[in-house]
């Protein structure tokens, strides 16, 4: 707006012309501003205790305004303040010498903020030059057409595009009534609109819901849209108009209801020729819809059955894999026990034949619980199943698990228990040893023979173990990793290897009712490490 104003205000500022004047010979005022300082020199010289002189170092420095470059004002002002302090050293007979310094001081400070003045003020000119003739880009090069009229509804400035538009040339339309560009038949209604406008002026689009028409010099009328800003300067009103021609846009839209009537015609053809048809087509769908009802119906209840029976299947086949998986453990620990138990037949072999008769009435006492937690998954899959913490002497359940899973290892095999400490901990012991069981029953299984399995604890920092039960084994791929937990779920590497695909589903199960942590690291043919966080209290 304010661009506008300036552009279309008559005359230049003074100064502007000024300046003008001086960008266009910029020698002279180099050599002017020479003259003032190389005078203002001698003049010091020769009076060194007139500070007046000092003056026309100043003048100097205001007059490089007008030279673009910055290094003439700072040369200048340079120039200045060496001429000032070498004048301070001049005497003069009859003069306080203290003074003339306290004068020159002055004048030097004079000089150097004039020296900046000058620059920022360059710096300001060229931000507001370079907003103009942006300013003045777009105003030119719009591709809309733009009208700058007044309070009169006189035609002030127009850009290219208008021109273009309305086939005038550049200075045909200043000075002019904007009416010129309206048909005729409209300059009374748009009298009264532009006097409502000018009385409540707002920033809006016109044409909003009617046709609104301008007209070339020729007298050609065409569809405009037309978009009005305004803004006030010094008093007066000045309004701004932004033209689009939209003829090509208006004849769209009339073939577009061209042929949106030709396809009403078409539809309501088509609506007497199926009116017919409708009475069939609802007694057809009537019919169609009852058979569907009824086929719905059978498939509703089909479903149902086939779901049930899906489900029964479902929890006799985990109740028979988990069985198998669980069972053999206990199982195998009683028949090692029984097989050992023959060989001790003398008297001095009494405490090993309790030790296993010991080991004997504990598996057959886990495969009671295993029972009960079998015959119970349903509760254990609707969280009734609860862990049931009681102290206990973690030491010895590893010794006992390693002694009974040692006795079911492949040739050579080893398990090798790394836990040097003999703390009570606070945990469910048949769930720990249900966990620690089934993590090395999968590493036995899944590692050649003469291996050797680690089990290794230590203290969890906060309260706890850590077990981990590490093997050298086939391992797991990455793509099957992120499934083992997953009930019923095999390693595409283990197809061959007996197993239900449920043992670390279980320890999981187990563990989470712990309240602890599971994670596992493998790679293929470098073996498994099941790394097991466990809280509870270490006395």
């Amino acid at each position: 707006m304010i661009f506008l104003s300036c552009y279309a205000s008559g005359p230049r500022i003074f100064s502007h012309q000024i300046g003008k004047m001086f960008k266009e010979r910029p020698h002279h005022v180099l050599l002017f501003c020479s003259i003032v300082t190389l005078t203002s020199a001698v003049l010091e010289w020769l009076y060194p205790a007139f500070g007046l002189f000092d003056g026309g170092l100043v003048i100097a420095i205001f007059l490089t305004l007008f030279l673009q470059k910055n290094y003439y004002t700072l040369v200048f002002g340079a120039t200045g303040v060496a001429l000032v302090v070498i004048a301070s050293f001049y005497h003069q007979a009859g003069f306080d010498q203290r003074q003339l310094i306290l004068g020159h001081l002055y004048s030097l400070i004079i000089i150097v903020l004039s020296t900046v003045f000058i620059l920022y003020v360059k710096k300001l000119y060229r931000s507001i030059e370079s907003d103009r003739q942006q300013v003045k880009a777009l105003f030119d090069h719009a591709t809309e057409g733009i009208i700058l009229t007044d309070d009169k509804g006189k035609i002030v400035l127009s850009n290219p595009a208008a021109f273009r538009l309305f086939n005038y040339e550049a200075d045909d339309l200043p000075g002019r009534s904007i009416d010129v560009l309206i048909p005729q038949r409209f300059h009374s209604t748009h009298a009264h609109d532009r006097e409502g406008f000018y009385h409540h002026p707002s920033n809006r689009t016109m044409g909003r819901n009617r046709d609104l028409f301008a007209r070339k010099k020729d007298g050609t009328e065409f569809a405009v849209e037309v978009s009005l800003g305004y803004y006030r300067e010094q008093g007066r009103l000045f309004v701004i108009a932004f033209i689009v021609d939209i003829t090509h846009r208006k004849a769209s839209e009339l073939e577009l209801v061209n042929r949106q009537q030709q396809l009403e015609k078409i539809t309501d053809d088509m609506r007497r020729l199926n009116a017919g048809l409708e009475a069939k087509v609802e007694q057809r769908t009537h019919i169609l819809r009852e058979a569907l009802q009824e086929l719905e119906k059978s498939q509703e209840e089909l479903s149902a059955a086939l779901s049930k029976e899906k489900e029964l299947n479902e929890i006799k086949s985990r109740f028979v894999s988990m069985a198998s998986h669980e069972f053999r453990t206990p199982l195998s620990t009683i028949l090692s026990s029984a097989n050992l138990l023959s060989r001790y037949t003398t008297t001095e072999d009494q405490e090993k034949r309790d030790k296993h008769i010991k080991r004997t009435r504990d598996a057959v006492k886990h495969l009671n619980i295993l029972l009960e937690d079998f015959l119970s998954v349903g509760k254990l899959e609707e969280g009734k199943v609860i862990a049931e913490p009681a102290p206990f002497g973690l030491r010895d359940v590893l010794e006992e698990v390693t002694e009974e899973m040692q006795a079911l290892t492949k040739k050579g095999q080893l398990i090798q228990c790394h836990y040097p400490g003999d703390e009570v901990i606070v945990s469910d012991k048949r769930l720990l040893k249900n966990i620690l069981i089934n993590l090395l029953s999968n590493a036995i299984k899944f590692s050649d023979e003469g291996g050797t399995i680690d089990l290794e604890v230590a203290p969890r920092p906060g309260g706890g173990v850590i077990i981990s039960v590490r093997d050298k084994g086939v391992g797991i791929s990455a793509e099957d990793q992120q499934h083992l937990f997953s009930s019923f779920f095999r390693g595409a590497n283990v197809i061959n290897i007996e197993g239900t695909g449920l043992g670390l589903h279980i320890v999981r199960r187990y563990v989470d009712l712990l309240h602890g942590t599971i994670s596992l690291e493998s790679a293929l043919g470098e073996g498994t490490c099941v790394t097991i966080g466990l809280p509870g209290i270490i006395s």
